[in-house]
């Protein structure tokens, strides 16, 4: 999306305790970038890992895939920085793994497990983890576009992340943006290969030259990304994440902060 590159990406089976590790193959010597937020640098509209000065870009969508799934080891190899964009969503992460097959290991999966409730952001940006009354992992996004843009306007979406329901409900939902940002990045030199049928460009009317997949699928995609960035925690969190007009700057403050401040079991 970002750079315009071809980029190929493959998943390798990994040992017990390996985790998610990204490992660059183009370089003289594969560097190894562990997926995890103690790695993750400040950029915008994405989530990049930085590890000895090798980086990893827009990551987010392939780790929805992989933590959607339940998947906790494995060798993301690939030999370009940033990640491919696709349609803008994680689908085609998750039909490349699932044709695979995926193999249970023998040992549990570490869990945080949320005991107190927790909040970062401020009252226009807010994500909060509350402790879960049914031990099962739930994210809610509130989405308000009423005053830029009417075609987006306001949206809640809600769901417990289970393998099926990511499949189901999430995977496929795609990147979005005004096309007064598009035009924008363009301007820039960004995106030149981008097109109008590969991610959500809305104008005032809707999405130009596409159709959506679900009538809250912005709402949606938010979820996404909250799925893959959380994933940087390197455990299943186990509570109750209500965001509000979030991105992935609080959505990883949140996991610094949950990090510092459980146990994970």
């Amino acid at each position: 999306y970002w750079g315009g590159k071809d980029v190929r990406v493959e998943f390798h089976p990994a040992e017990v305790n390996t985790g998610l590790v990204f490992i660059r193959d183009d370089l003289p010597t594969p560097a190894k970038i562990p997926a995890t937020v103690e790695y993750r640098i400040e950029t915008p509209r994405r989530t990049t890992l930085v590890c000895d000065g090798t980086m990893v870009e827009m990551i987010e969508h392939v780790m929805a895939a992989l933590y959607g799934l339940g998947i906790c080891n494995c060798e993301v190899h690939v030999n370009q920085s940033e990640m491919p964009g696709c349609d803008g969503s994680s689908a085609t992460f998750v039909n490349a793994l699932d044709a695979v097959g995926i193999v249970a290991q023998n040992i549990s999966k570490s869990r945080l497990v949320i005991h107190d409730t927790t909040r970062v952001g401020d009252k226009d940006h807010w994500i909060e983890a509350r402790p879960s009354k049914d031990g099962k992992t739930s994210l809610r996004y509130r989405l308000d576009y009423t005053n830029i843009s009417p075609a987006i306007g306001r949206q809640t979406a809600e769901f417990v992340i289970t393998p099926d329901i990511f499949r189901q409900e999430i995977a496929r939902c795609r990147t979005f943006m005004l096309e007064p940002e598009a035009q924008w990045l363009l301007s820039q030199g960004l995106g030149t290969r981008v097109q109008l049928t590969d991610v959500l460009v809305f104008d005032q009317q809707g999405p130009k030259e596409n159709t959506l997949r679900f009538e809250d699928e912005c709402a949606r995609h938010k979820i996404l990304d909250m799925v893959g960035d959380f994933a940087l925690a390197g455990c299943d969190i186990v509570g109750h994440i209500i965001a509000h007009r979030t991105g992935h700057r609080l959505n990883a403050e949140l996991i610094k902060a949950l990090l510092k401040e459980g146990q994970v079991e």
